[in-house]
């Protein structure tokens, strides 16, 4: 039994951060168990202070650490710290530092299962990658290369459009993303294997042609039509009700068994445990297609209300799930019948939430 006492927040403490990153450029090498994690960084000291840099950081092997091109000896390592002493106000750090996806256990950061690298950073997962200022008001863009196998891992992804890809010597190659929308590394998104892949096209209000990506185990492409279908219509909606128009090039959903949540809203590349997402006329009924269309519409509905407008901390997690579940509620209320929706809301608010309600 654990003996580690959880460390209380308050919402009355919240202070804004001390410095804010503007810019995040990422490298990794993937490896079973070293992976190597290079995190370059565009900081900015806010307000005036003398406040040394602390960043997040937990079950990491840090490497080296570099402020404008010039090793830091100075910096302090704790379990869940990384303290960087320095007097300048704007200044690009470089961090590197290796991590253990195959022995990583909490599901939360990087880790490996079933073959293949996944990530899940909500709410506090990304100190397990990299130090960083782990917290949902600092945003920035991001450029993300990813480095691997060729043959174990084909498939390299992550958040925004794709800029580049290319060969490198022994059977490696590469991968970079650009994600040019400012967002919390809460967001941030990397996976890594070998899968089937589903493809489809959505054109937009304005024209343009986005290009649909769904990414399930082996042997499961036939169950992923339905959530492709769902998806163009959740696009569609949005657009005529709400007037918001996708705003990358790319929109990617990956849908595996291993995933340990049960969806997650990655800028650009949504990852769901395949339960969620799947289905055929042979293993799914009614309702599964219902949840199916409901959930793939709710994962998107956060590009907005979630990932272009966030949550400063921890505390407002019900104002982004709220909004985007009553957005969703309305998306499934259109496609069907908005009273049997309305009576199915309802239930789930009786039976779950209030349970206490649903006595005699």
């Amino acid at each position: 039994m654990s003996t580690i006492s959880a460390k209380v927040k308050k919402r009355a403490d919240y202070q804004p951060a001390d410095f804010t990153i503007n810019k995040v450029n990422l490298q990794f090498e993937l490896h079973a168990t070293a992976t190597r994690v290079v995190c370059i960084t565009q900081i900015e000291r806010q307000g005036s202070h003398h406040r040394p840099l602390v960043l997040d950081g937990e079950s990491l092997e840090l490497i080296s650490v570099t402020i404008n091109g010039v090793a830091q000896t100075d910096y302090k390592v704790e379990p869940d710290s990384l303290t960087v002493p320095t007097e300048l106000d704007k200044f690009e750090l470089r961090v590197e530092n290796i991590i253990n996806p195959q022995e990583n256990s909490s599901l939360e950061g990087l880790y490996l299962s079933a073959g293949a690298f996944c990530t899940q950073c909500e709410a506090e997962g990304f100190r397990k990658i990299t130090y960083f200022l782990d917290r949902p008001d600092v945003l920035a863009v991001y450029d993300v290369k990813i480095i691997a196998d060729k043959t174990q891992f084909p498939f390299l992804l992550s958040n925004g459009n794709k800029v580049a890809a290319g060969d490198l010597p022994d059977n490696k190659h590469f991968v970079s993303w650009q994600d040019p929308f400012n967002k919390p590394c809460y967001l941030f998104a990397l996976v890594a294997g070998d899968f089937d892949l589903l493809e489809d096209t959505f054109v937009t209000q304005s024209n343009r042609e986005i290009a649909l990506q769904l990414f399930v185990d082996k042997g499961m492409l036939d169950r992923g039509p339905h959530a492709l279908e769902s998806l163009k219509k959740a696009m569609r909606w949005d657009e005529t009700e709400f007037g918001l128009e996708y705003d990358l090039d790319i929109y990617m959903v990956v849908a595996v068994d291993f995933f340990n949540m049960g969806a997650m809203e990655n800028k650009g590349l949504n990852v769901f445990n395949s339960k969620f997402v799947l289905a055929n006329s042979e293993t799914a009924t009614d309702e599964d297609y219902f949840n199916i269309e409901a959930v793939i519409g709710h994962e998107y509905f956060h590009n907005w209300t979630g990932n272009r407008v966030t949550c400063r901390d921890w505390f407002q997690l019900s104002l982004k799930e709220g909004l985007t579940v009553f957005r969703d509620q309305q998306f499934s209320a259109d496609m069907g019948s908005p009273i049997v929706n309305r009576i199915k809301n309802v239930r789930v608010i009786r039976e779950h939430q209030f349970a206490e309600d649903a006595s005699a």
